[in-house]
């Protein structure tokens, strides 16, 4: 295989060392993600008139559900075997192991505990959720990049990537690209959706599209793409197809979900809980 025109992929995952502590760029690009989805959330909450003191709360159920979804999916869908030997690795997430599939599912958990379980407000908080959603997952997927991991099958195409750290000395498909691009892709539609009708916009649209083009992206460069255990070896699909469809499949309930409700804009339980409170402060006063 002619691999005069792939790109030689030597990169260190390191960025910097201070004594015992190595900072990482899929640390720093993971952080990034958080950080650019509170950013994002500040401008919805100011859009349409939502206590700014909320974001910080959000973020303290968005960090616990994605992190210990993304560990616990990596757990039992993929090494279940190993991790009921060896239980104490469970907690070293420092050696690697987040499933985005189990981050997502931790995420619908833990937004449905914020939502205090009221329909109407959850809902709308994953719409929300969806457009720095697609923004992290683009970054974390050039973490992985910058780990040489998750990569493709063998290429010839001019851009393959050879990734001398993990070894590796034929082209193979960089599939963290490929993914990172579709997820911005999605980002900057889920963008548009938005910001053309802002607080008016149809309940349930976003998260919908978001499911079906982030996972049904998900499904097909899995074609590619080199298997994470030995047991999807011989697997019609990989795990990552398989776990891919209850997501898509969710994503168009909610879609059919949007365009039944399209004139149903109900505001956010939040805001009516703020306005009682002020209500009820300016009584006392009086």
């Amino acid at each position: 295989m002619n691999s005069l025109l792939s790109v030689f992929w030597s990169v260190s995952p390191d960025i910097f060392s201070i004594g015992p502590v190595t900072i990482r760029y899929y640390g720093l690009l993971f952080v990034l993600g958080f950080i650019s989805g509170y950013y994002l959330f500040k401008r919805y909450y100011k859009i349409e008139g939502i206590p700014l003191p909320e974001v910080d709360r959000l973020s303290v159920f968005v960090f616990i559900g994605a992190v210990l979804g993304a560990r616990l999916g990596h757990v039992f869908f993929y090494e279940p075997a190993y991790y009921l030997e060896n239980p104490l690795s469970i907690f070293k997430v420092w050696e690697g192991g987040l499933a985005s599939h189990g981050g997502t599912l931790g995420l619908l958990i833990a937004l449905w505990f914020y939502a205090d379980r009221k329909k109407s407000k959850y809902v709308w908080i994953l719409d929300r959720m969806s457009m720095p959603t697609a923004l992290a997952g683009a970054f974390i997927r050039l973490g992985n990049l910058m780990n040489s991991e998750i990569y493709g099958h063998e290429t010839s195409l001019p851009w393959g990537f050879v990734f001398v750290k993990d070894g590796q000395t034929i082209p193979k498909h960089p599939t963290q690209i490929y993914e990172a691009l579709a997820y911005l892709g999605v980002f900057i539609f889920l963008w548009i959706v938005y910001n053309k009708r802002k607080e008016n916009t149809p309940r349930g649209i976003m998260i919908g599209w978001f499911m079906v083009l982030v996972f049904g992206a998900r499904f097909f460069v899995e074609f590619v793409k080199e298997v994470q255990v030995g047991f999807e070896q011989d697997m019609a699909l990989n795990m990552g197809q398989i776990l891919s469809i209850p997501f898509v499949i969710f994503g168009i309930f909610m879609i059919l979900y949007s365009y039944k409700h399209k004139d149903n804009i109900e505001k956010p339980v939040f805001q009516i809980i703020e306005k009682n409170k002020t209500e009820e402060n300016l009584s006392e006063k009086n």
